[in-house]
């Protein structure tokens, strides 16, 4: 008869069995944590710099509600939103001078119009464009560089929009006809921006060539040599 091998050196065999198969594997690899939001597939280009500026101060600001706050055309935003505006017009690039552009969606808020997002884009933010590259084209016509000097702005002409007027759900203040002034040539010349209207304390441009006009062209309010004159406007 053959000797039974004892519980002992049964319990010895299994244990060295199950070692063989997993002890000596290392322990089991994770797959590495993602840590934020999750990112919507893109839908157009990349954006660029510009562009990321443009969403920061503008769309960004327009997603918060109105204040009363008057604007200062002294703050450090307004002389980069107009700087923008300056590169815009000398570059003819509508979309760099985005920045100093009334926000999308503080129109949305502001207007008790239907579709308000269809007539920012179609109507507002489509005049804007073809009044930068109304405003190049003049420059251009300098045949010289032209010097960004300032922008006057009336602030004493500013005033309050109340709600109701103009199909606007939410005030606002507005100032017409300041002034973009330059050096050309040795001589400093001007054109205006038709308004501003605020959004939580900031101007912003809404119409540049003109707040009415009568045909689907660019336009560049009142060129001027010198630095021109500002005049008082009731509009909204």
């Amino acid at each position: 008869m053959r000797a039974t091998p004892s519980s002992g050196v049964i319990v010895a065999a299994l244990l060295l069995f199950i070692c063989t198969s997993g002890c000596f594997a290392g322990p089991a690899k994770r797959a590495p944590a993602r840590v934020g939001v999750a990112r919507p597939a893109r839908t157009g280009p990349d954006t660029s710099a510009s562009t990321v500026v443009s969403t920061t101060t503008t769309i960004g600001a327009g997603a918060l509600p109105q204040t009363g706050a008057f604007p200062s055309a002294g703050s450090v935003q307004f002389q980069t939103e107009m700087s923008a505006l300056w590169s815009g017009i000398v570059t003819g690039s509508p979309g760099t001078a985005s920045p100093a552009f009334f926000p999308e969606r503080a129109y949305e808020q502001l207007k008790s119009i239907y579709d308000a997002q269809a007539d920012y884009v179609h109507r507002l933010l489509r005049d804007y464009s073809l009044d930068i590259t109304a405003a190049h084209d003049l420059i251009v016509a300098g045949r010289s560089r032209a010097v960004f000097v300032r922008v006057d702005l009336p602030a004493h002409y500013g005033h309050w929009i109340p709600p109701g007027i103009c199909d606007n759900r939410s005030g606002y203040f507005e100032v017409a006809n300041s002034r973009v002034v330059y050096e050309q040539n040795g001589v400093t010349r001007s054109f205006g921006i038709a308004s501003l209207i605020s959004w939580r304390g900031v101007w912003y441009v809404v119409h540049l060539g003109a707040i009415l006009r009568a045909t689907d062209t660019g336009l560049v309010e009142n060129p001027e040599i010198g630095p021109g004159t500002s005049a008082p406007s009731s509009t909204c």
